[in-house]
């Protein structure tokens, strides 16, 4: 039996969590096309006969703007130094940037194995990936570089064969059907964030925080949920909630479509917007909405 921990790092929006997602065969990570899209330190687990891999899926490398990027960037940081290997996720539809090489540097410096998964081949000119391959070849990174598509699912699994070579024998780390490390509340909340991130455009996003309030299934197998979405500003608000509550109601109805998806069952939602000003900058508020620094136990 193999069983290890593999650390997914890389630039924001570099298809991290769509690759762990497809990985996995579930949804553990919520995915969109805006950077700082994973806020945490998610685990997702891939288990068969004779090994599992425990994904750490891990917020994008981002420059720090608030105190929520930077816990952001911390979590990132300390998960890549307590795993068996690190997969540096790099996206090839925007090719290879010398910020890629010296972050690629900075994390073998860790000394732990290493390799690169080069992704989003699907959606770019197959031309482009030799000179991309050249470029690690005359950097001197000396590493095991997959062209892969998570959504078309090319060379995913020899890149998964690849990742088992490469993890140490012993016991598995979960039980044969648990998928993440994560709850169903927790999944609830994300699924709302990612729509919210689908449909509207700018910094309202990145300002949003999901507290859920209620999660609980009735006798009739029905979930009733209440959750709030806090922004920073009152515009923000405006915004969110749109002409006549058209934007929420529409924002809402897409989520809980996803969310009885997730549950296989009827979804009651309630949503709410309220404004917390500076929401990303202060420490009470980070851990109220859940937030807290990420310590290796």
């Amino acid at each position: 039996m193999r069983s290890g921990y593999v650390a997914v790092i890389g630039r924001a929006n570099a298809g991290k969590s769509t690759l762990i997602n497809v990985m996995v065969g579930e949804k553990v990570s919520i995915v969109s096309p805006k950077p700082q899209t994973t806020r945490d330190r998610i685990l997702g687990v891939l288990t068969k006969a004779d090994y599992q891999i425990v994904f750490v899926d891990t917020p994008g490398i981002y420059k720090a703007k608030n105190t929520l990027t930077d816990r952001m960037m911390r979590t990132t940081e300390e998960s890549a130094k307590s795993v068996d290997f690190l997969l540096y996720v790099l996206d090839g539809h925007e090719g290879v940037r010398d910020e890629d090489f010296a972050l690629i540097n900075k994390y073998k410096a860790l000394g732990i194995p290493m390799a690169v998964a080069y992704t989003k081949i699907d959606i770019m000119p197959r031309e482009n990936i030799p000179p991309d391959m050249a470029k690690f070849a005359d950097s001197g990174v000396d590493l095991d570089v997959f062209p892969v598509s998570a959504r078309k699912g090319t060379n995913i699994r020899k890149l998964e064969e690849f990742l088992v070579s490469r993890m140490p024998e012993g016991e598995k780390v979960f039980e044969q059907e648990i998928v993440s490390d994560k709850s169903e509340r927790f999944m609830i909340a994300e699924i709302m964030r990612e729509k919210i991130l689908l449909k509207y455009d700018k910094e309202i996003p990145h300002g949003v925080a999901i507290v859920i309030n209620t999660f609980r299934r009735g006798e009739n197998g029905v979930y009733e949920i209440s959750l709030d979405i806090v922004c920073e500003k009152p515009g923000h608000k405006a915004i969110l909630i749109g002409k006549q509550g058209r934007a929420i109601k529409e924002v809402s109805s897409f989520a809980r479509r996803d969310m009885e998806k997730f549950l296989s069952s009827k979804v009651f939602l309630t949503t709410y917007v309220k404004v917390k000003e500076e929401w990303r900058d202060r420490p009470d508020l980070l851990k109220e909405y859940g937030y807290e620094e990420y310590r290796e136990e």
